[in-house]
């Protein structure tokens, strides 16, 4: 049965103006951390390793919602990049647990501070209390929707 309703306009969908929001924020600041030498991967990579001060690579790679592959191929490059390290777990020496290395633990605030940066020059126009009913929505559509993997792509 043919439909005679005439099809949407592109500008009424959400998810239009939510993906020109998220790639002009996305690109900038992918452009930021590749002038401090990663990519944004290795950013949230590096972010939560800070937190956990210590963790085997199978619980990291939980955390981000990532393979223990993808978690392998980044822990291996930013350990080329002396940002990471491979540590015996304390608990069980036949296994390993990934640490910052002096290097990392120091890079980590300079680039929460270019995050934090490039969030203002996106979103100074919304007062406070419009971010964190912002913030507040989009959590919620992410619980409700089960979305776990770590916004790297």
């Amino acid at each position: 049965m043919p439909n005679d309703k005439p099809p949407s306009d592109l500008h009424h969908h959400l998810g239009y103006w939510l993906r020109a929001v998220s790639n002009a924020v996305s690109q900038n600041f992918a452009r930021q951390m590749e002038k401090e030498g990663v990519t944004v991967a290795e950013w949230v990579f590096l972010r939560v390793l800070y937190d956990a001060d210590r963790i085997a690579p199978s619980m990291l790679a939980e955390r981000m919602g990532m393979t223990r592959g993808a978690i392998s191929k980044l822990a291996e490059r930013l350990g080329e990049k002396g940002l990471v390290e491979h540590e015996a777990n304390p608990t069980d020496r036949r296994a390993q647990v990934l640490a910052l290395t002096r290097a990392g633990r120091a890079l980590v605030p300079a680039l929460a501070a270019i995050a934090d940066a490039n969030d203002a020059a996106f979103f100074k126009m919304l007062a406070p209390d419009e971010q964190r009913a912002l913030r507040a929505l989009l959590m919620k559509i992410v619980s409700e929707r089960k979305l776990t993997k770590a916004p790297i792509d």
